[in-house]
């Protein structure tokens, strides 16, 4: 009995060591089988990746050093002045035109007041000149008029001597009578020659006048340039908004003293679309060109993806333009891929996602090289 039973044993493990095996064999088949469709898989999505690459990746340039913009301007007041009012809140939208602070307008309206007393001032000084013109008309007049009867004067008293000469030739006149006239005629020409020098006085009155006339008109013009400028600092005393936008970067506080050009606040457009402005690598520009079409991905908005358009590339690179531009004929040199701005157009923004867009914000720009149109030749 004792030495039967290891062989029993012996007889019962061998099914059991063969059904192990067997185990094994089938797991190893589905790992392999499992390898090769993930081989298979893989060559597969690279195959696929391979076409798509081919097909369109290739001629792909992307780029997430890209954000909105948009033409956003400061604005400021065109005169000095201590803040009054202000009427805007933070981003608070205004419509063109809207008053967005006005400032104490006390010295302004001042000097407007001035201005048109001084203008009445020059006009009165001119209708002064216009009277005196009037009355030195009416004096060469009466000179014209004396100098005609002088020279009619003059005219009868050669005839009378002629006559009277004649007369005392013959013996049918007297030698005083004859002497009479020849007075006559030297009181008679006296005359005329004082009623021509009245008469080229007054001439001389009407042309000085005229001189003054002209110099009142000039005083007058000023005036009225100095009237009109008073009313434009008056009115420049009023700050209003350019166009429709919205209020950002208010800094304009009442009781705040402001020069012209001091930047009050900062007026964001609202009424169209912002555009992108996308940083390409300058390896990436090879072959791209305005009128490409672009996708942009704005990172804020998940999943919204905006059609636009290559509008143009900038004429230097970012560093060009920067305020301190690299030096690179000093010291070592590392070289550095530079990046050129390329303004990116945004066509048919859905109006939901309009109001949302701000400008700053980063996107994702995907330009396709293949789609520009063809040059004009």
């Amino acid at each position: 009995m004792d030495g039967s039973q290891p062989v029993s044993l012996a007889r019962d493990e061998a099914p059991v060591l063969g059904t192990a095996s067997e185990e094994k064999r089938r797991v190893h088949a589905v790992r392999r089988t499992l390898l090769a469709i993930v081989a298979l898989a893989a060559l597969a999505a690279l195959g696929w990746f391979g076409v798509d690459w081919w097909r369109n990746g290739r001629f792909l340039e992307s780029t997430d050093d890209a954000y909105l913009a948009s033409d956003a301007v400061a604005v400021a007041p065109r005169v000095a002045g201590q803040v009054a009012e202000v009427l805007v809140g933070d981003n608070q939208r205004v419509e063109a035109g809207a008053l967005v602070a006005r400032l104490d307008d006390r010295d302004y309206a001042a000097v407007l007041a001035s201005a048109r007393a001084d203008l009445q001032s020059a006009q009165a000084d001119r209708r002064v000149i216009a009277a005196q013109a009037a009355q030195v008309g009416a004096q060469v007049a009466e000179a014209q008029a004396d100098v005609a009867a002088a020279d009619a004067a003059a005219g009868f008293a050669t005839a009378e001597a002629r006559r009277y000469a004649d007369l005392e030739r013959t013996g049918f006149g007297t030698l005083q009578r004859a002497q009479s006239t020849q007075a006559d005629i030297v009181s008679r020409q006296a005359g005329q020659a004082r009623a021509r020098a009245a008469l080229r006085s007054a001439e001389e009155q009407r042309d000085v006048l005229a001189a003054q006339a002209a110099r009142a008109d000039a005083q007058i013009a000023r005036a009225e340039a100095a009237v009109r400028q008073a009313a434009l600092n008056l009115g420049y005393t009023r700050v209003t908004a350019p166009f429709v936008g919205a209020v950002g970067d208010r800094q304009v506080r009442v009781g705040q003293y402001v020069q012209p050009g001091t930047r009050l606040l900062t007026l964001v457009p609202v009424d169209k679309a912002v555009y992108a402005l996308a940083n390409f690598k300058e390896t990436q520009l090879a072959r791209l060109r305005p009128g490409d079409k672009v996708r942009v991905a704005v990172d804020m908005l998940p999943g919204v993806v905006l059609d636009g358009v290559v509008d143009s590339l900038a004429p230097g690179s970012g560093a060009q333009f920067a305020l301190l531009p690299p030096e690179n004929a000093t010291g070592n040199f590392t070289k550095i891929v530079q990046r050129v701005p390329v303004r990116i157009e945004l066509r048919d923004v859905p109006q939901a996602v309009l109001p949302r867009l701000r400008p700053g914000l980063s996107v994702t720009a995907t330009a396709d090289i293949r789609t520009a149109p063809d040059p004009v030749t």
